[in-house]
């Protein structure tokens, strides 16, 4: 069993913010991996926590209300200290659960993230693969709903403006496969990295969770932040219970100062 330290905010936290911060800017290839849980502190609500979608799903209760408007919703310090670690050339790839595009709003290059779970702001071509903004696809979702792959196709709605193949919406639905470059780029750059950074995610779903399990192989340093336990926690060197907004602006800002020294 890998060493690991659990830590609080009422326990040695800036002592474990130090040694995340040391492996991260001693590490040649760090891959990040997020889930809900990274999105909360937006207002979008997580999936799994005591309030979670499919919590309250799984109890006959209706959705958790929206903290914002939709439109209100925006990257947080979170979001931003990943772009901070990609900008200084540490983070090498992305990996995300996420649909709410909020990693890219904030910055992150679409070269180096894989959405698992596709983006609700994307739509992508079943024939050549191309993703695009909805208007660029000429796509209303007041016209032509949400564009499923199982939705019927419906007369006259816009075909992809590369190839002339049928779009829909880049979103994983229920059933559907997950994307295969996504998920074959996340396989590779799991087993390439020397430290894995696991923010606010579950780990459940697979095989998205797969991730953690690649990089333990390939012998690399685990951290987690993440406010509640998961079924992968025995891979992990570094358990981090705590908000992420707090922590892993924390832990960036040290990764800055150690690089300055």
């Amino acid at each position: 069993m890998c060493p690991r330290y659990i830590i609080s905010i009422r326990g040695a936290l800036m002592n474990e913010i130090d040694q995340a911060a040391e492996w991260i800017s001693q590490c040649r290839y760090l891959v990040a991996f997020t889930g809900a849980g990274i999105s909360t502190e937006s207002g979008l609500p997580d999936f799994r926590g005591p309030d979670g979608v499919w919590t309250r799903r799984d109890k006959g209760l209706p959705p958790p209300k929206l903290k914002k408007r939709m439109e209100d919703i925006r990257p947080n310090a979170a979001h931003r200290a990943l772009v901070d670690l990609q900008n200084m050339g540490i983070l090498k790839f992305l990996i995300s659960q996420n649909v709410d595009n909020l990693h890219l709003e904030s910055g992150i290059k679409p070269a180096i993230i894989a959405e698992l779970h596709g983006n609700g702001k994307l739509m992508r071509c079943l024939k050549c693969g191309k993703k695009m903004s909805l208007d660029k696809a000429g796509w209303s979702r007041k016209i032509w709903g949400n564009g499923y792959r199982t939705d019927p196709v419906k007369k006259g709605q816009p075909v992809c403006p590369f190839c002339r193949g049928r779009i829909i919406s880049s979103v994983v639905n229920f059933g559907d496969p997950l994307p295969k470059e996504d998920l074959e780029m996340s396989y590779y750059h799991s087993g390439k990295c020397d430290v894995f950074l696991a923010v606010g995610s579950s780990l459940v779903v697979s095989p998205a969770n797969d991730m953690p399990q690649e990089a333990a192989r390939a012998g690399a340093r685990l951290i987690i932040i993440n406010m509640g336990e998961t079924p992968v926690d025995r891979l992990f060197n570094l358990i981090i219970r705590e908000k992420i907004g707090l922590v892993l602006p924390e832990i960036v800002g040290k990764v800055k100062q150690v690089l300055k020294a």
